[in-house]
């Protein structure tokens, strides 16, 4: 039997509205940091092959500015991702990239790492899960385009993302890690001069 202190107790506990993390909240915390950096793993898995590809590397996120996206394994690339495109270091300078439908990419990879759930709403119906300190962030494809690509997207992080998986129309999968996270740190020489 319920005392009057246990039953006033319960009768709280249901009639508390749950609170439910939203996507403009995410935004807000996901964009405080003037600067992430840290540590990559990205797994391609394709359905026709048993074992993933993978590369490794760093990588830096500037806010507003841009992304270093340093390749160390199974080769050497430094790519730097910005609003007007992505560009390759050829050891001397940067090579602005000339693929086709880049801008889309573009777009829709800073607003995935950099959690602007606005942009992201504009191809994709967001649902939001968990709380701000172990959060995961679900995208369905809205537009055309997107549901030709994409199955769903799926990111998990808590105060920064920290695990992107990409499952594609056609089955193939991609998983990125990312480890090590420094929050409004001074970025690494190449990732400083890249992004100024």
């Amino acid at each position: 039997m319920l005392s009057k202190k246990n039953f006033a107790w319960v009768a709280l506990m249901i009639t508390a509205p749950t609170y439910a993390l939203t996507p403009t909240e995410l935004t807000a915390h996901l964009q405080q940091p003037s600067t992430v950096q840290g540590q990559f793993v990205q797994q391609r898995y394709l359905k026709n092959i048993t074992k993933p590809m993978q590369t490794s590397g760093e990588f830096a996120l500037k806010k507003q500015v841009g992304l270093y996206w340093h390749v160390q394994k199974p080769l050497d690339l430094q790519l730097r991702v910005r609003p007007q495109g992505i560009a390759q270091w050829d050891k001397k300078t940067w090579r602005n990239s000339s693929q086709s439908g880049q801008a889309a990419q573009v777009k829709l990879f800073m607003a995935v790492l950099g959690g602007d759930t606005q942009e992201l709403a504009k191809q994709f119906n967001l649902s939001v899960s968990g709380s701000l300190k172990n959060w995961t962030l679900t995208l369905q494809p809205k537009t055309a385009i997107m549901k030709q690509v994409f199955e769903n997207i799926s990111i998990q992080g808590d105060q920064v993302v920290r695990q992107v998986q990409l499952r594609e129309k056609q089955g193939d999968r991609t998983v990125m890690t990312f480890q090590n996270p420094k929050i409004n740190q001074t970025l690494n020489p190449s990732a400083e001069s890249a992004l100024k």
